[in-house]
């Protein structure tokens, strides 16, 4: 029941799935020198390095990111701040069982500077979302969202703190719910056997 992680970044999500025990068997960056790398390695667990820029295409670099994450074969791939678009044919590769978390509550604010968005216009509520990954971007069956509300005198960075603050609680928790098997999609909608919340809203962080 392992677990591949992609990253781009600092790892902080994947710092937050490592410290709940969920079972990475590696994590792949395409970015040299990603603060992630160094957690992973902290912990003993493998690493790659695939530079999409060493490649001539989008197709080249998904083909040996493919061949990295095959040659594991996990249960489920698990994006952590990967930055990175990929081809419908990659994400087909993986359909069903390949996961992101997203910092604002799809389908508002898909895409980048969320927080800056959600300030500009003026919403109360903000937040983070966990979905299964689809071709169209950002716009995958929603398996778990945390709410936050927006504070007056708010800046995109201490928006972006307190919804990182959801994302490190509700983003292994919907890795676990996967790996045993609770997750179930029927209509493009995610429920969880068991009954438990998909929505969380965070008031006293």
């Amino acid at each position: 029941m392992s677990v591949v992680v992609l990253i781009s970044g600092r790892g902080s999500n994947l710092e937050a799935l490592l410290r709940a025990g969920i079972p990475v068997a590696a994590v792949i960056s395409n970015v040299a020198g990603a603060g992630g790398l160094a957690i992973a390695s902290k912990r003993g667990i493998p690493t790659k390095l695939v530079k999409h820029g060493d490649f001539p295409s989008r197709e080249a670099f998904e083909a040996v990111l493919a061949a990295e994450i095959d040659r594991l074969a996990p249960k489920l791939v698990v994006c952590a701040g990967f930055m990175r678009i990929v081809t419908a044919g990659f994400v087909e590769r993986y359909a069903g069982r390949m996961l992101n978390v997203h910092p604002s509550l799809l389908p508002a604010f898909a895409g980048l500077h969320t927080h800056e968005r959600a300030l500009a216009a003026g919403v109360k509520v903000h937040g983070c979302t966990v979905h299964l990954v689809t071709p169209e971007l950002d716009a995958g069956p929603i398996v778990i969202q945390a709410a936050v509300p927006v504070r007056d005198g708010d800046t995109a960075d201490t928006l972006a703190a307190r919804v990182l603050r959801q994302e490190h609680l509700v983003y292994p928790r919907a890795v676990r719910w996967f790996l045993e098997g609770r997750l179930v999609i029927e209509n493009g909608l995610v429920r969880v056997k068991g009954g438990d919340a998909q929505c969380i809203f965070s008031d006293n962080d």
